[in-house]
């Protein structure tokens, strides 16, 4: 299975870098390479100063050996050794009427001494940051997500758009990173599905990625923007650096297994303000996007 998904995801990862430069047309990627010391490596592709995309990394990872003794920690185990691959992408726009967005793809396999597999299990998800809300913008993402899981498990749409709402959120600002969309994890088979079903279901959803998002982009990308709302762009980036340095895990987990350092900090934006307690205009655009992120919403309903 490591070697299917890894396969898959270089693939996946190919597929999206050409969609995304093509739009862009004018900016290309930059590839890097990279081993790990204590075993594996990567692909790091990284789009920046763009015509759409300010920046931007769809990167991939496989990485194996003796997990550390943080991570034995966290997972409740002992001496172990690990394998984990996955891709990860975050994508800043320049025009603030344009959403930020993240995935991620991920599986991993845990082994005893004796090198047999005792743990493995998928996860990842998707989901949006917009800075200015169009509501038919987050009802399609989610129309998109919820498609992909309505086609293995009646129930995974519902469940995982709740996790994705609990996971990605500013515990310290109470308050959402964005509009959600999907979030899953320890995926492991026999729980509902196989692992081949599983693979089936997280290799859909990212396969569902480049439709539920490039029209977005597309529709939004053309839009007049004055400085102030570029200004308010790099305020409310500002909250997406505060989650992924404080509260995401996949920051926590590369920094603790000795990831490479420009691959693990690629999803913070290059241009971002700290305001001190900066207020938006009551009645604003930016107003309702700050209240509508004070509490989950069903976009499925749009309540």
């Amino acid at each position: 299975m490591k070697e299917k998904f890894y396969a898959y995801i270089q693939s996946l990862q190919d597929r999206i870098c050409f969609a995304l430069e093509t739009l862009d047309g004018k900016a290309s990627f930059q590839e890097d390479l990279w081993e790990r010391p204590e075993g594996g490596g990567g692909r790091t592709r990284v789009i920046q100063e763009g015509a759409v995309f300010e920046k931007g990394g769809v990167n991939i990872s496989g990485v194996h050996g003796p997990l550390p003794e943080s991570m034995q920690a966290y997972f409740g185990v002992g001496e172990s050794d690990f394998f984990a691959c996955g891709l990860s992408l975050v994508l800043h726009p320049v025009n603030p009427m344009v959403p930020t967005v993240h995935a991620n793809w991920r599986y991993f396999e845990l082994y005893d001494k004796q090198g047999n597999v005792v743990d493995q299990w998928f996860g990842g998800g998707q989901d949006l940051t917009p800075y200015y809300l169009f509501d038919e913008d987050a009802v399609h993402f989610h129309s998109v997500c919820k498609q992909a899981c309505d086609n293995h498990h009646p129930q995974f749409y519902t469940r995982y758009k709740e996790r994705c709402d609990s996971y990605f959120w500013n515990a310290h600002r109470n308050e959402a990173r964005g509009v959600g969309g999907l979030f899953f994890d320890y995926c492991r088979p026999g729980e509902e599905l196989s692992l081949e079903q599983w693979y089936d279901f997280v290799t859909e959803v990212g396969d569902s990625f480049l439709p539920s998002y490039l029209p977005i982009v597309k529709k939004r990308k053309e839009l007049a923007y004055s400085e102030a709302e570029r200004d308010w762009q790099e305020v409310r980036r500002g909250r997406y650096v505060e989650f992924n340095l404080v509260h995401d895990k996949g920051t926590l987990f590369g920094l603790r297994t000795n990831g490479r350092i420009e691959s693990i900090l690629m999803s913070l934006p290059p241009k971002v303000q700290w305001r001190y307690d900066h207020q938006p205009e009551p009645g604003s655009r930016e107003a309702r996007l700050v209240e509508i992120l004070k509490s989950p919403r069903n976009w499925m309903n749009k309540t």
